[in-house]
């Protein structure tokens, strides 16, 4: 499975200043205030939000395409203010069938992950939805969520990559045209601190197969 990409807004920072946020402080130095919760980015990882299903026995075709369904409508909520960082994503599951006839009935299998650094998956829960075709309908929908838990020490930047950050450049000095985005330690400290919810099914290795291929 191939993890997205860290979001540029897990890049936003917590800086000291007297400026707000979004604006640029040019009294004492020179930079923009942003806030950062620890709150992770939610995303469908990537090649995981489509699920194909085939009739059984046939092959990898379309014309034997049973059910089609796909994640959509994510909503995400964040609660960082407790002991730990809480983040819920709410999200819809449309799906179409080819054959109409009878009442059915479909369940899927759904993950929802925990990434940091871009990389190591520190948590993963499977859950299912369920999808109910009523007679002569082709199309159904259900819900799912997924949630996570972060502790926030592992989501804080640490002190020192704060003060490089939050130190004040005026025009003239040495080090006022320096972007500290530049510097690879803060870089580094950045990535290792962010995290992301990812959603999706919980494919087979054909599924997902078919899903980069097609």
């Amino acid at each position: 499975m191939r993890i997205t990409a860290i979001s540029a807004s897990l890049l936003a920072l917590a800086l000291a200043g007297c400026a707000g946020d979004g604006e640029l402080d040019v009294s004492s130095g020179v930079g923009v205030t942003a806030t950062r919760t620890g709150c992770p980015t939610v995303a469908v990882a990537d090649g995981t939000g489509d699920i194909t299903l085939f009739a059984q026995g046939a092959p990898q075709t379309s014309d034997s395409v049973d059910v089609v369904a796909s994640i959509t409508k994510v909503r995400p909520s964040c609660n960082s203010g407790g002991d730990k960082i809480y983040s819920v994503a709410d999200f819809e599951v449309q799906a179409r069938r080819s054959d109409a006839r009878g009442a059915r009935s479909v369940t899927l299998p759904y993950f929802s992950t925990v990434v940091q650094g871009g990389t190591a998956v520190v948590a993963k829960r499977i859950g299912q939805v369920t999808l109910n075709f009523a007679d002569g309908q082709y199309r159904a929908s259900g819900t799912g969520k997924g949630a996570a838990y972060i502790d926030p020490a592992s989501a804080a930047l640490p002190p020192e990559i704060v003060q490089k950050l939050t130190k004040k450049r005026k025009p003239g000095d040495a080090d006022a045209a320096l972007d500290p985005m530049a510097d690879p330690e803060v870089r580094a400290a950045i990535q290792r601190s962010s995290f992301e919810l990812l959603l999706g099914f919980q494919l087979t290795e054909d599924q997902l197969r078919y899903n980069v291929t097609r």
